[in-house]
């Protein structure tokens, strides 16, 4: 346990760290911890994002806006960007939850990334589909990309500063996921993806986005794209990289990962970043891949009342130590983004098994900061 967290824990109380409670009071007491910002903090290092809501984008969730407001200023759309809720029909678009975040972050002054253009996920079957459900051709699927990536990318061309183009597109062993896209059109279908992105936002960042980096033979593929993407004169600015992890985050592969960027010249983000504190039923299989699905069992949820003193504990250390491995490399790192406000809204609660407590962020359900986002502060201020 660090000297620091142990500190904090004695000034501030926070957190349930004497034994298994938590409240889901549905207060409307926002986080009151004003004395610090997360964004402020780390200002001088790299952005703080967050991935936000519907709810969230416009104003109806009034305790984690203000939690955003003060601790963020870079938003993500959770899932109001993905193409099923931009385009759940052909040609019918629904930009009303994406106009609203893009409002809402201009009024606020923040920074927007949007997410995503490109997934094999969350992307109704009709793309890949003429009217008999048959696979349409690589000419019309290239139409299709096209058309969804000028009207969404093309809309907030102005106001989006970066995008995560294509989304998850490797395995774990660093082939290429054999997905509709990639059988349909091919491999290229990447490549098509990020020439799209740029003639719809010109002056946009472009990115691609996927989860367990860290692993060499997954980084070494997406690295090997990005060189072959800038070697064809076709723009990708930057790699993210998911941070799915559990309480002991794979730090030394993590920190290759980053190297590995860095040496390339690309912009790095850590995108999506959580840390659960459940045990994961497929060990092998430990990633975000949202298709996977199990059975609830007690033995994968045991905090239902509430995270025990030394998963708390274990959570604050995995917390510090990864942002101890993002202050050495800084000047690399251009943006840290969490995926979710708070435990409340976490997308952990419910993945691989439906009906999971998890507590993966740094506000509670009561929407107060946890003791230990003190300690992130302290730290980045003591490596000023």
């Amino acid at each position: 346990m660090k000297l620091i967290l142990a500190t904090t824990l004695l000034i501030f109380g926070l957190g349930c760290v004497s034994g298994c409670t938590h409240s889901n009071s549905n207060s409307t007491k926002a986080n009151l911890a004003s004395d610090f910002s997360l964004q402020q903090a780390f200002s001088a290092y790299f952005n703080v994002g967050v991935a936000i809501n519907t709810q969230q984008a416009n104003g109806q969730d009034h305790q984690s806006v203000a939690i955003i407001d003060q601790h963020f200023n870079t938003l993500t759309a959770e899932n109001d960007m993905k193409w099923e809720s931009i385009q759940p029909k052909l040609n019918h678009f629904t930009f009303e939850a994406a106009d609203a975040l893009v409002a809402y972050a201009k009024a606020s002054n923040k920074d927007i990334i949007g997410h995503t253009l490109v997934w094999h996920q969350q992307t109704p079957d009709w793309v890949f589909e003429d009217e008999f459900g048959k696979p349409i051709s690589r000419k019309a699927l290239l139409s299709r990309m096209k058309t969804h990536i000028f009207a969404l990318a093309g809309r907030y061309k102005n106001d989006i500063k970066g995008w995560d183009v294509v989304n998850e597109a490797f395995n774990e062993d660093g082939s290429l996921r054999d997905s509709k896209w990639s059988r349909i059109i091919g491999p290229d279908f990447i490549e098509k993806a990020f020439e799209y992105a740029h003639q719809a936002a010109p002056n946009a960042q472009l990115y691609y986005n996927d989860y367990n980096l860290y692993k060499a033979e997954k980084m070494d593929s997406v690295i090997a794209l990005a060189k072959r993407l800038k070697a064809k004169g076709i723009r990708i600015d930057g790699i993210g990289e998911q941070g799915h992890y559990g309480l002991e985050p794979p730090l030394k592969q993590l920190e290759n990962s980053i190297q590995k960027v860095a040496e390339t010249g690309l912009s790095m983000m850590i995108t999506e970043l959580d840390i659960s504190v459940l045990k994961f039923p497929d060990e092998k299989n430990m990633g975000a891949d949202i298709s996977l699905n199990f059975a609830l069992e007690d033995e994968f949820n045991p905090y239902v009342n509430g995270i025990s003193k030394s998963s708390n504990l274990k959570l604050a250390d995995a917390y510090q130590d990864l942002f101890t491995l993002f202050l050495r490399y800084q000047e690399h790192i251009d943006r840290v983004t969490f995926w979710g406000v708070s435990d409340n809204d976490t997308w952990r609660n419910n993945w691989p098994m439906q009906g999971r407590t998890d507590y993966p962020l740094l506000f509670n359900r009561d929407y107060q900061a946890k003791a230990f986002v003190k300690d992130l502060v302290a730290l980045a201020n003591q490596y000023r």
